[in-house]
């Protein structure tokens, strides 16, 4: 591993709070996160030396909903490792692959999504729960310089899942909600239960959604 992915790796670790998204209208990942209450990260070092143990977890819909899974960092980019067929194809990992982009904030890191050479998504995270106005605008304008037109600020202030109790993990991705292990189809059931069925659901993730940051 070069020095640079070293320092990187070494940078990732720890907990973070993810406080806004920006990306295309049409990137229905992101009107989704109207949804969220709040939203962690958690990395830590796995044992392979370009791998890391990844943990999210996010207060949405009235559940507390995460997954476990392993990435690796290759010629500094973070992507998922999937070696479930099914899940891979459900999944597709490409969409999981980010790259560091360069940050004012010391605390911080900056994520962007490349599809096709062009960054169509960025994460912003911070060590801390609160954030300046200027941290987040500048965060808005450099997302207006690659294009992306949707701010999503999650509600760092809101109630935070607590990390769950350790469970038992067939697969190298392993999801649950509310601290106990489950599969994407039970939770989906569950999410989709709790808003009235799939029309509402889809109803309420088409809406447009405000541009206020």
């Amino acid at each position: 591993m070069q020095l640079r992915e070293t320092l990187f790796l070494f940078q990732l670790q720890g907990n973070w709070m993810v406080v806004a998204e920006k990306a295309d209208f049409q990137d229905v990942e992101v009107k989704m996160n109207h949804f969220k209450q709040s939203m962690w990260w958690k990395v830590s070092a796995a044992q392979e030396s370009d791998a890391f143990n990844f943990m999210s977890s996010m207060k949405a819909f009235g559940f507390c909903v995460g997954v476990k899974l392993k990435m690796t960092l290759v010629n500094n980019t973070l992507r998922l490792v999937i070696t479930n067929q099914t899940l891979h194809h459900l999944l597709q990992p490409e969409l999981f692959s980010f790259n560091l982009l360069k940050t004012g904030c010391p605390d911080c890191l900056l994520l962007g999504r490349s599809q096709d050479s062009v960054i169509d998504r960025m994460i912003f995270l911070s060590k801390r729960r609160t954030l300046s106005d200027a941290e987040l605008e500048g965060f808005k304008k450099l997302g207006e310089c690659f294009n992306l037109t949707q701010t999503m600020n999650v509600n760092t202030g809101g109630d935070v899942c607590p990390e769950p109790p350790p469970f038992e993990e067939i697969d190298n991705i392993n999801f649950f909600i509310d601290g106990q292990r489950s599969d994407i189809e039970n939770i989906m059931e569950r999410i989709l239960s709790s808003v009235g069925g799939t029309e509402n659901f889809l109803k309420m993730i088409s809406e447009e959604p405000s541009t206020d940051v």
